[in-house]
């Protein structure tokens, strides 16, 4: 089979999604060391991070919020999210 993306049978030999997958990793890599930590706002500044993501949240229509659908998948997610953040251990009960 020949590396490359299927559009309505044809296959296309050219632009990202046609890269092998190491390939388009390594192209991906680049974009988050093409700008230094000190000058990446949401690395040094977490309110603005914060508010940048509700400012985000509040586009979405409520019925189209899957989290606001589901608060098992909410919960789920919150939980992945803090055990991620703190070593993968779980909380003391």
């Amino acid at each position: 089979m020949a590396d490359g993306t299927v559009n309505e049978g044809r296959i296309s030999h050219r632009g990202f999604a046609s890269m092998n997958a190491e390939r388009q990793r390594q192209i991906a890599s680049m974009g988050g060391k093409a700008v230094p930590d000190e000058k990446r706002s949401f690395s040094q500044n977490r309110r603005l991070a914060a508010e940048a993501g509700r400012k985000g949240g509040q586009c979405v229509p409520d019925e189209k919020r899957s989290f606001s659908q589901h608060p098992e998948l909410a919960a789920e997610a919150g939980r992945k999210g803090g055990q991620a953040s703190h070593g993968g251990g779980t909380r003391p009960s």
